[in-house]
């Protein structure tokens, strides 16, 4: 695995999230996030890696109750740095273009993870 390719991924990923919060185009929190997936509203959900598992398990079926895609991924603490929601582990992303960009970086992280040399 690359580490610079995988750091620079991350940053890149990272500041699509802050761009996405400034634009207004995310959400953050449990009740947020499924009040905006009922709403119809919601194009990715992306839950905290070091959330508590029953948390995670509760947005997952959320997310698979109103079809929205997810993405299991990151430090909540860095998330809610970046993107200026203190203490929030769970971010629903309100528009296509920044859910698609986000989720590909992600999924381009996780396949540098999985690399094996």
């Amino acid at each position: 695995m690359n580490n610079n390719e995988k750091e620079s991924a991350i940053k890149k990923m990272l500041s699509y999230m802050g761009f996405a919060a400034k634009a207004r185009k995310m959400v953050s929190g449990y009740n947020a996030c499924v009040f905006s997936m009922e709403k119809r509203k919601v194009k990715l959900l992306i839950i905290a890696d070091d959330l508590a598992d029953n948390s995670k398990k509760k947005m997952m079926s959320a997310a698979g109750k109103f079809n929205v895609e997810y993405r299991i991924f990151g430090d909540s603490e860095e998330m809610s740095r970046i993107t200026g929601n203190a203490g929030k582990g769970i971010f629903a992303i309100t528009d296509g273009n920044f859910a698609n960009v986000i989720s590909k970086e992600i999924d381009h992280i996780q396949a540098l993870e999985r690399e094996v040399f």
